[in-house]
């Protein structure tokens, strides 16, 4: 299976073989040792350390319930008439599509796959980069992509990548994905990183967000999969970082206490400006998206920017 797709998830395996993760995780380990593939937080893939990237096809199939779960948490970070940046990645994906409900919003990003998921979006405008298409993640890059987020400025920029360790932030396999979304991050006042557990305290080639610069992470409760995530997500919150944990709501019994990162993710408070918007698709005479050059949008104002600061 991880021949075939690059990647498989531990949940996946233990369906299809029929027994339980406990069973495959120690299965995975011995072939691990074997050097027939490399293990990853709730998964395996195949071998090649720091460098290797598992392309689209792989990524889309892993981790589907808990990015979605993520994306549906970080819409509620976006109020209407904002104007942010979106990074390439399967989890971005999901929340573009998320993003289409919110009115006067302003999209930029260099993701094909972002812009496909807004692009009949009633009163949503999307701005690409410009750039050589990368085809393993549909994405724009190069001096290109980068040339046309100068003199941008937007209220926050969402994130994903290979890896997020509290000592380097956020990382990925390539090095021009990486250049691209250090210059998103330029554009923006703040960051928030959308990873699921499988990302974290994984740690690839090239840094794109270093920790003291993320403002936000939105993940999944790491508590039922790896102790060692759990752990390094104590660490980014130790580190400042806030911390949002989604599909955590189910409270605990009576005097048992709520882990470290779900004890900072019900005390945290709205950011200044922030609001849920419940406004759909506008009406049959309303303005359908428009896509334009980021370089052309940098001349003007690029719609509201919030007043935001770090907590």
């Amino acid at each position: 299976m991880v021949r075939a797709n690059g990647a498989v998830s531990l949940r996946e395996l233990a369906r299809v073989v029929q027994t339980s993760e406990v069973t495959v995780r120690r299965d995975v380990r011995a072939l691990e040792a074997e050097g027939l593939l490399d293990r990853r937080h709730g998964g395996a893939v195949l071998p090649g350390g720091f460098t290797r990237e598992s392309g689209f096809p792989q990524k889309s199939h892993l981790s589907t319930a808990e990015k979605t779960a993520i994306a549906d948490m970080a819409a509620g970070l976006v109020g209407e008439g904002e104007a942010i940046v979106v990074g390439a990645g399967t989890t971005t994906q999901e929340l573009a599509r998320r993003l289409a409900r919110v009115p006067g919003l302003t999209v930029v990003t260099n993701s094909l796959l972002v812009a496909q998921a807004l692009a009949h979006a009633n009163r949503v405008e999307v701005v690409m980069t410009g750039g050589t298409l990368r085809g393993s993640n549909y994405a724009l890059v190069g001096s290109g992509a980068e040339q046309s987020l100068q003199g941008l400025r937007v209220s926050r920029a969402f994130l994903s990548g290979s890896g997020l360790t509290a000592e380097r932030g956020l990382s990925t396999s390539n090095m021009l994905s990486a250049s691209v979304d250090r210059a998103l991050v330029q554009a923006a006042a703040e960051v928030v990183v959308l990873a699921d557990h499988t990302k974290l305290g994984s740690d690839t080639m090239f840094q794109t967000v270093p920790t003291e610069l993320i403002t936000r992470l939105v993940t999944d409760d790491p508590q039922a999969h790896d102790e060692r995530a759990a752990t390094e997500l104590q660490a980014l919150a130790d580190q400042g970082v806030e911390i949002t944990v989604a599909g955590s709501g189910a409270e605990p019994a009576a005097g048992e206490a709520l882990p470290p990162a779900r004890q900072q993710a019900r005390q945290e408070m709205p950011l200044p400006g922030q609001r849920r918007t419940q406004g759909g698709h506008g009406g049959p005479g309303g303005i359908g998206p428009q896509l334009r050059s980021a370089a052309v949008m940098a001349e003007g104002p690029v719609g509201r920017v919030a007043d935001m600061r770090r907590r």
